[in-house]
């Protein structure tokens, strides 16, 4: 799907325009190959830049070609199975006055300057347009982090009463959610430090200050989401040491029970081997005699066995 925006400085509105103009901003969302020969044939570009984008993790980067410049960013999304991943999206700063992006999904960072939601958005300023994507980029990923954080605790609660491996799971699963986090936002701050660093692409003076806040509020991702998959580290190897100690106790129960409950079995062997008994056999009541000695010998190994915390 191919679809073209533009707005000027003196109207705030972005407004969808049917061809390609200049200044125009050109949205590319998992592009047909006549889609991608439209843009080929108005923008002067190649196509390995737009296609090279086009890849489910490509990782982010930033580049300069003869046609300009070229960064790929890390976003979040949430999978049909309600985990955390990323993919990649790619924004291409053309030298002939356009700005395109490229992604293989739709995302929700994208929509915010579609509808008109972003404050001092213009496509005609390609490089605060970069600053503004990293910056909804990175609220983005707090959003995902806030509601990672509320899945953590009624996780952590259902595994208190369960020494069931679901609820593991469910930890390992958010944990893993946090691992791609992290490795996302570190790219994505590499491609803005060298972005301050370096000049490959136009900072003006009235965005510095923004492309620094922007930098500080992607490291401030990281460190909640290195937090986060630290304590869930620490929780899962917690409670997977008190699921091994439960086991435990519940092994060392049953050993007792079998131990204090084979002594009337091993009485009874005894005494009926095919052996002379005495005054036993010939006794009435030398069932109830027998019977009486199995349970207070039975007593007697779960006393000594409770002493020794073994019971």
């Amino acid at each position: 799907m191919i679809k073209i925006y533009k707005n000027e400085e003196t109207k705030e509105t972005l407004k969808e325009i049917s061809n390609i103009e200049k200044d125009c901003w050109i949205d590319l969302l998992n592009p047909t190959k006549d889609e991608i020969a439209k843009v080929l044939a108005n923008v002067n570009i190649d196509k390995k830049t737009i296609t090279e984008v086009l890849v489910e993790k490509d990782l982010p980067r930033i580049k300069k070609t003869k046609f300009g410049t070229l960064m790929v960013i890390d976003i979040p999304y949430q999978t049909e199975s309600k985990e955390y991943n990323t993919y990649s999206m790619g924004i291409i700063i053309c030298n002939d006055f356009h700005i395109i992006t490229v992604s293989l999904k739709e995302n929700s960072i994208l929509q915010h300057f579609i509808k008109n939601e972003i404050p001092n958005f213009y496509t005609a300023k390609k490089s605060r347009f970069c600053l503004q994507i990293f910056e909804e980029t990175s609220k983005e990923y707090l959003r995902a982090l806030n509601k990672i954080e509320t899945k953590i605790e009624p996780k952590e609660q259902q595994l208190l009463n369960s020494t069931s491996n679901k609820q593991l799971m469910g930890l390992l699963t958010i944990e893993k959610s946090l691992v791609y986090f992290i490795t996302s936002l570190k790219y994505n701050n590499t491609v803005l430090e060298k972005i301050s660093k370096e000049y490959v692409i136009d900072i003006y003076e009235e965005d510095k200050e923004f492309l620094e806040d922007t930098i500080i509020d992607n490291k401030q991702c990281i460190e909640m989401s290195t937090i986060y998959r630290e304590i869930l580290s620490s929780t899962i190897a917690t409670y997977g040491t008190i699921i091994s100690n439960n086991l435990n106790e519940a092994m060392r129960f049953l050993a007792s029970i079998t131990i204090v409950f084979s002594i009337p079995t091993m009485v009874a062997s005894f005494l009926g081997m095919n052996v002379p008994l005495g005054i036993l056999a010939t006794n009435k009541a030398s069932f109830l005699l027998i019977f009486i000695l199995s349970i207070v010998i039975s007593i007697i190994i779960a006393i000594w066995l409770k002493k020794r915390k073994l019971f």
